[in-house]
């Protein structure tokens, strides 16, 4: 028996069920039954039964290794030119497999063997059995292999974005480290609020639309202007840049790391400090009604500044101030009472207290306490209160890019494109890759480890980009689908273990709705669902 398709001149076609037999010599067929109206996944069973597929079959199906997570992934990583950068050596497979885990598990190189066993690593990988110790081998070899890698995924973004960047932006961070072991480990200043802790600090340089180039890991004592030198070393020796804007914030390009970038040839884009803008102001180089108008610019020195107020900020700065200073006023109030109803309370602990505090959330500048006669009272000084807030959401930005090549509308708009640098550290850092703590030892090996970390930053960023477009309607979609949600939908990609005449087959399950559009999202074909022999 058979099942076949006859085609209808003005109608669908039929599909029917034949047999074939023999009469006086000849071969006939007859129709037994007619199955047009049946549904797809009922006609391909019985196909698959006439086939003989089920034959022998005992028991039910068990679930096998999981195959939609590594499958979508390895796609991901193959379009954006990673599984190309890394080559095709055992440690490169490897150096993948860390980078496709980091996504899509995270933890411990010892938890990424135990993950592996539920996936289907050789499979989609090629990757047989392998042990923590493999993957430790793998993080040192990234470390050696990590310029010519970035070099490789350098080349491959000029190719798809048609030129070489003409902006970089640039960034800092600091991750603490557990133990007080690593190579690299040292007490700076601490941006996790992780008191007692040793750390390093990473920088990180991306194209002007976020698109991560490199990554470098410096000694946690390092203070963030001198990782700059890298940086220039990097764009004109690794990549051959000659002409490119190097945007960095306030803290990052300072007076040596301006002279540096000007000696080698690039331009840059930075902010001043508060204090540097008072300067200004003292000096009436700037007036603080430039700061009034939309968007403002002087020359100094052979330079631009670029002056804006941000009225947003501004007015969460004076409402932050307000709030405090109710604060203040109501704690000073409890303690008057506390110290009315117990003669024997002293006043002056009090008065330490609240000054500490009024310190600790940078009220000095314009409130004094005072303690008469065991009450304590608090005085506003309005001018220099007035003084304080003169800056609030203002800022002023430096470069000495000309006017011909950038106006200040564009440099103000790629000074903020600094955030997406700061995402993506949140990224890295405490969100979905969630690089820290580092548990490491080894100096290359954490390097290794952080160049696993943007690496799989650029799949993430090519993942949520293509969920954005296909499931998001808005920004603010509360209904879109998160990376989180996507992954949860592929590790139902399974396949099914069938034993046929003591013989193991696997075949996979077949897509829902939602899996369907995911993967018509990503670009991906769903490989053939029939059953193959192990």
């Amino acid at each position: 028996m058979y099942i076949t398709t006859v085609p209808n001149r003005n109608s669908p076609p039929a599909i029917l069920l034949r047999e074939a037999y023999r009469e006086n010599g000849k071969v006939k067929n007859r129709t037994l039954a007619n199955l047009t109206h049946w549904q797809p996944e009922r006609l391909d069973a019985v196909r698959r039964a006439l086939k003989g597929e089920f034959d022998g079959l005992s028991g039910d199906p068990t679930s096998g290794p999981i195959f939609g997570v590594l499958f979508a992934l390895k796609h991901l990583a193959d379009e954006i030119g990673i599984t190309q950068a890394l080559g095709k050596s055992q440690e490169a497979t490897r150096a993948l497999f860390l980078i496709l885990a980091r996504i899509a598990h995270g933890g411990s190189r010892l938890s990424a063997v135990r993950w592996a066993q539920q996936h289907a690593v050789q499979d989609l990988l090629g990757l047989s059995v392998f042990a923590e110790d493999d993957l430790y081998a793998a993080l040192d070899w990234l470390a050696k292999e990590q310029p010519k890698i970035e070099n490789r995924l350098y080349e491959t973004y000029v190719k798809r974005s048609g030129q070489p960047p003409a902006l970089v932006l640039y960034d800092v961070t600091s991750s603490y480290l557990e133990g007080a072991h690593n190579e690299l480990a040292e007490y700076g200043y601490n941006r996790d609020g992780k008191r007692g802790k040793k750390q390093i600090v990473v920088g990180l340089l991306t194209a002007a639309d976020g698109e991560p180039l490199a990554v470098r890991v410096f000694e946690g004592n390092t203070a963030d202007p001198s990782t700059l030198a890298t940086q220039i070393s990097l764009l004109k020796e690794q990549f051959q840049v000659r002409e490119v804007v190097m945007i960095g914030d306030r803290g990052m390009i300072k007076a040596k790391g301006k002279a540096a970038l000007s000696e080698e040839g690039l331009k840059y884009i930075t902010a001043l400090t508060n204090a540097q803008v008072r300067t200004l102001l003292k000096e009436s180089v700037l007036q603080p009604e430039l700061f009034d108008t939309p968007l403002t610019e002087v020359d100094y020195e052979g330079k631009r500044l670029i002056v804006r107020r941000n009225e947003a900020v501004r007015a969460r700065e004076h409402h932050r101030r307000e709030d405090k200073l109710a604060c203040l006023r109501e704690k000073i109030e409890h303690r008057n009472t506390f110290v009315a109803t117990r003669p024997r309370a002293d006043a002056h602990a009090g008065l330490h207290q609240l000054e500490r505090w009024v310190k600790r959330h940078k009220l000095s500048a314009f409130v004094t306490l005072t303690l008469h006669e065991r009450l304590l009272t608090c005085r506003v000084d309005e001018g220099a209160l007035a003084q304080s807030a003169l800056l609030d959401g203002c800022y002023t930005l430096e470069t000495d890019v000309r006017v011909t090549q950038m106006d200040a509308q564009t440099v103000d708009a790629r000074y903020r494109d600094l955030q997406k640098v700061e995402h993506d550290f949140r990224t890295i850092k405490t969100g979905f890759l969630e690089v820290r703590p580092v548990f490491l030892r080894n100096g290359s090996r954490t390097k290794g480890h952080v160049l696993v970390a943007m690496l799989a930053l650029k799949i993430t960023r090519l993942f949520e980009d293509k969920l954005h477009k296909a499931f998001r309607t808005t920004d603010d979609d509360p209904n879109a689908l998160t990376l989180d949600d996507a992954l949860l939908a592929l590790s139902r990609i399974i396949y099914l273990q069938s034993e046929v005449n003591d013989q193991r087959f696997v075949r996979l399950t077949r897509l829902d709705a939602l899996q369907t559009s995911l993967f018509k999202a990503l670009g991906l074909t769903f490989p053939n669902p029939s059953a193959k022999a192990l």
